[in-house]
């Protein structure tokens, strides 16, 4: 069972509240599944980048652990192109797109992908100093372009109006690999301190350390502090020993190590405020 599949089942298999919140590029659906009822609210995304699809897996984790205060949004597959493209391979992609896109990725090799259907690394397609990232590129491919210009992808405007319109109070995206949080993006001193110490319930919960990544700009984390002056952390999943993209032999070290870390966060937040 691929991973978009897999994805599908899940949300199909939910009875509460959920939806979908948008299209990916090829037209595949982008799935919101809520755990929880009430305050906080979270919103937690995974598979942002392609060859990360093994977080989807994850999501469903999150799911079946439960155990959150108030509520979190789970999005299990935000980019299922280029998860399906790192999966799958080239077969994944409509027949008319196959050509360009070999040529953007410089063969038919696509396990490292990382962007969408149209070569854009969604984690730096958001308006939080778009473009300035040490990495940053102008020119499509499998990972660091930063799109024609802001918010330009439909998963990335997808997931900015679900963001928008449910007004998270915290947010959290799992990314592969490294075993490492990322928490912040030039808040001001009380953000930072409180970003800070709700970090440090989720490195005590995962057994990841606190990362500062200062030469990275227009993630959504990046975006989510910067517009909404929320908590906004990044985990990287997965010990460095295993290679991308991580398959099932990660899985269970990455649940056992992840596994509480939305209720745990979630009962911090909500001890705090």
């Amino acid at each position: 069972m691929d991973i978009y599949e897999f994805s599908r089942r899940f949300y199909e298999s939910i009875k509460t509240e959920k939806a979908v919140i948008g299209k990916s590029l090829f037209g595949r659906d982008v799935y919101a599944i809520k755990l929880g009822a009430g305050s906080p609210v979270g919103i937690v995304q995974y598979t942002m980048h392609g060859r990360e699809y093994i977080t989807a897996k994850l999501a469903a984790a999150h799911y079946r652990r439960g155990g959150v205060v108030g509520s979190v949004w789970l999005l299990p597959l935000v980019n299922p192109d280029g998860a399906l493209m790192s999966e799958l391979g080239i077969s994944s992609v409509p027949q008319a797109k196959r050509t360009e896109l070999i040529a953007l990725n410089g063969g038919e090799d696509f396990s490292l992908w990382k962007a969408n259907g149209r070569g854009v690394d969604l984690n730096v397609n958001f308006p939080a100093r778009w473009g300035t990232g040490a990495k940053n590129t102008r020119r499509a491919g499998a990972e660091n372009y930063i799109g024609a210009r802001p918010l330009s992808e439909p998963e990335t405007i997808a997931l900015a109006a679900f963001t928008e319109k449910i007004r998270p109070q915290y947010t959290v995206s799992y990314h592969t690999k490294g075993e490492e949080i990322y928490w912040y993006f030039y808040q001001n001193a009380a953000q930072r301190e409180r970003d800070r110490v709700l970090g440090e319930v989720l490195a005590r919960s995962t057994g990841y350390p606190l990362a500062y990544a200062g030469n990275s700009a227009g993630g959504y984390k990046d975006w989510c502090i910067s517009r909404f002056s929320i908590p906004s952390f990044t985990v990287e999943v997965g010990a460095d020993r295993y290679a991308h993209p991580l398959g099932e032999g990660a899985l269970q070290d990455i649940i056992t190590k992840n596994e509480n870390s939305l209720a745990d966060l979630s009962r911090a937040y909500g001890n705090m405020v």
